[in-house]
């Protein structure tokens, strides 16, 4: 069975929708025979990576209200924490996400989407790094088993910015809008970060058909 995902680094609801997933996944007793492929989805292409500002100043500058998005930010929070994952949103880098996504192509190639997903979303959610930053893609890369030298040779090649497109042409084809947007089996979909009950029904529908 297949589960396809659009989802965009710089999404904290797709973070808490992965972790939903992976929690509903851990009770469902097929889940060996589950294959989970991420497709990329920009939330904001043309995001100029600007690392003299913080997130919060980026969304009141673009005119949103301070104290909504402070409490928007708070809501994100206390749901990560939920399913134990540390928002340190206060931190996180106004960055571009299309290279981080390369790397994304790059890990799919060796089966370490997952992985890599995981340590994308870590480093811009949790510990404040710059995942447009080359330094800091191809250390993730390294850990993921990579060459360095490879994975800077990989991130720097116009190949995979073919495949981000192409996901991204994709999603516009099936009329997908915002993210997470989880589809089983190439049948059936969800969208957002669902309570673990949600994907579990799904997981069990998708199986049996």
């Amino acid at each position: 069975m297949t589960i396809t995902i659009w989802s965009d680094i710089r999404c904290p609801f797709c973070y808490i929708g992965k972790r939903k997933l992976e929690n509903a996944m851990s009770q469902f007793k097929h889940k060996d025979d589950i294959i989970v492929e991420w497709k990329s989805f920009e939330l904001d292409p043309n995001l100029r990576t600007d690392t003299s500002i913080n997130t919060l100043d980026y969304f009141v500058n673009k005119g949103a209200n301070k104290d909504q998005i402070s409490q928007m930010f708070a809501n994100a929070t206390a749901m990560a924490k939920e399913v134990g994952i540390e928002f340190n949103l206060d931190e996180a880098v106004v960055a571009n996400s299309f290279n981080a996504h390369k790397l994304m192509h790059a890990a799919k190639k060796i089966n370490k989407q997952n992985e890599a997903k995981e340590l994308l979303l870590k480093a811009h959610f949790t510990d404040g790094k710059n995942i447009d930053d080359l330094d800091v893609l191809v250390t993730i890369g390294t850990s993921l088993g990579f060459e360095a030298e490879d994975i800077e040779k990989q991130l720097k090649d116009p190949a995979l910015d073919k495949n981000v497109a192409a996901d991204q042409i994709q999603a516009k084809q099936i009329g997908i809008t915002g993210v997470p947007f989880f589809v089983f089996n190439n049948k059936h979909a969800l969208s957002g970060a669902q309570p673990e009950e949600i994907f579990l029904e799904a997981l069990e529908k998708a199986y049996i058909e």
